[in-house]
């Protein structure tokens, strides 16, 4: 019998409940093998979705494709007309070159015509995931930032030391992020910990800013689409890559003295 928990699992996974929710369902899946391996199912199946070919069509399939509406376009042209075109016209309008391939209406409605439902659904699907992957992974690091902020949750080395931060990381976390502590320019360094963003172990560096908390997740993402910047619930989140890792900055502080630790990080390398 599945359990009863397994809704709940796949709605965490999906990052579809709030901070409490999230922590009950870790919590269960430590004690849970039944729902552990449903997790893990759900990241074998969404790694096999991203590594689907994504190569474009080929240029011969193109032109198959614009000739078709060139021809079809014609015989619309003739309906609206009210007239019934010559065979002749026909063909010679559709063997016409290519012209306006990209245009987009056109080309989306003889997409579907020419290739069938199947790749039609997987176009329409490919485009909705950019954003709906987006929106889940930003609301995966707000629930984790506002998780962070319950007593004892926060940090799991504390230290003002990046000597001391970093390494710690190592066995902890599956990304070596970067830390510094810019305490000089406002941004007190006072540990780090581990935590999960896209089933994934991420490293979190925290910050302090006058009386704002500071999370800096970061996790491997090689081909994520992620936005520059959004808001969630009065957080602010800013997201940047520095080669396959990916970093967000949140907090509920302004978005001024957000991006100002961020320019700090981002100019981190240069600077060691």
């Amino acid at each position: 019998m599945q359990c009863a928990e397994a809704l709940r699992v796949q709605a965490y996974f999906d990052g579809e409940i709030d901070a409490i929710g999230a922590a009950e369902i870790e919590r269960h899946a430590d004690t849970c093998a039944e729902c552990r391996s449903l997790l893990a199912q759900l990241e074998d199946t969404r790694g096999a979705i991203r590594r689907l070919p994504t190569e474009g069509a080929s240029p011969e399939l193109r032109r198959r494709i614009a000739l078709a509406l060139d021809k079809e376009e014609a015989l619309d042209a003739a309906d609206n007309r009210g007239e019934s075109e010559p065979a002749s016209s026909r063909t010679r309008i559709a063997g016409e070159p290519a012209r306006g391939i990209w245009r987009l209406p056109g080309f989306w409605a003889g997409a579907v015509g020419g290739l069938g439902a199947a790749c039609a659904a997987g176009l329409i699907a490919f485009l909705v995931w950019i954003p709906v992957q987006s929106n889940r992974v930003t609301d995966q690091l707000v629930t984790a930032h506002i998780r962070s902020l319950m007593p004892e949750h926060l940090i799991d080395v504390v230290s003002t030391d990046q000597h001391t931060v970093k390494p710690w990381f190592s066995g902890h976390a599956d990304v070596s992020p970067a830390v510094a502590d810019f305490a000089s320019e406002g941004y007190k360094l006072v540990g780090g910990r581990a935590d999960y963003v896209e089933n994934q172990r991420s490293a979190v560096v925290v910050y302090q800013h006058g009386r704002h908390t500071i999370n800096v997740f970061s996790w491997v993402a090689d081909e994520q689409h992620l936005p520059a910047t959004a808001s969630r619930n009065g957080y602010r989140l800013a997201f940047w890559k520095d080669g396959n890792v990916a970093y967000c900055a949140v907090s509920d502080t302004g978005w001024e003295e957000l991006l100002g630790l961020v320019h700090l990080l981002q100019k981190l390398p240069a600077r060691e």
